[in-house]
């Protein structure tokens, strides 16, 4: 690891990952950690390996998105747990997008799990772990500030265009891309790029013939075979 990229005092600490400051004001390092929450934290645990896992595929698929012409904060993996990212602010924004039918949706909507949408849905959340992260819409996040309709709209762009590639990805790999959450952040200079992480943590995946669960939901569910269901994916990632 160079000198300009040590990490030095930490500046963040979430349910997933650690994020510190480096010698370069534009680069921060993040630190993926084996613990697990569900429930806005209510529920906590450990996936034994499932940092390591989520540093190396979010990695992976964002380097891809860049292919795809997704800008992301992807610099450099520095190790296992380890990556160089672009210093961003956040965006307070959660965005979903729903391919098919459930979790809290189907609870909320009364539509059975598994049900195919006619389309995907896009939906915010206001990043909010006190709130319980609510549902917002366009006119609720430049009301209170959030975001700019032009931030929105450039946030809808990106986000369209990581669904179509992630869901041809994933069933390239017999996996169905149930749904994702995803974060963007502002550099410095004002550009919105992908932030945060893609991972079994982030997007539920189904095995396309089986539907077997392949993520956190096995974690949320007491389902049993989470670190396996985390390894799998990887396998068929990487082979």
């Amino acid at each position: 690891m160079s000198a300009t990229l040590e990490k030095l005092e930490q500046l963040y600490e979430g349910k997933a990952k650690k994020v510190y400051k480096t010698a370069d004001p534009e680069r921060y390092i993040v630190s993926y950690k084996d613990d697990a929450t569900a429930f806005n934290g209510l529920k906590k645990g450990t996936i034994v390996g499932k940092g390591a896992i989520n540093n190396r595929m979010s990695n992976y698929l964002m380097q891809k998105l860049e292919e795809a012409g997704v800008p992301t904060h992807f610099v450099e993996e520095l190790n296992d747990r380890e990556t160089v990212v672009r210093k961003v602010k956040i965006l307070p924004l959660e965005v979903i997008v729903r391919n098919i039918a459930a979790g809290s949706f189907s609870k909320r909507m009364g539509v059975e799990e598994g049900s195919a949408l006619r389309c995907p849905i896009l939906e915010f959340s206001y990043k909010n772990d006190d709130l319980g992260d609510p549902f917002i819409n366009d006119d609720y996040a430049v009301a209170l500030g959030l975001a700019t309709r032009e931030d929105l709209q450039t946030v809808r762009d990106y986000t369209h265009k990581v669904n179509e590639f992630l869901k041809a990805f994933f069933l390239g790999l017999n996996i169905e891309l149930v749904d994702f959450k995803i974060e963007f952040g502002k550099t410095s200079d004002g550009k919105i790029i992908l932030a945060d992480e893609i991972s079994p943590d982030t997007c539920r995946l189904w095995d396309a013939t089986t539907h077997e669960k392949l993520d956190k939901d096995r974690f949320r569910r007491d389902m049993g075979g989470v670190e396996d269901a985390y390894q799998e994916v990887m396998r068929r990632i990487f082979g």
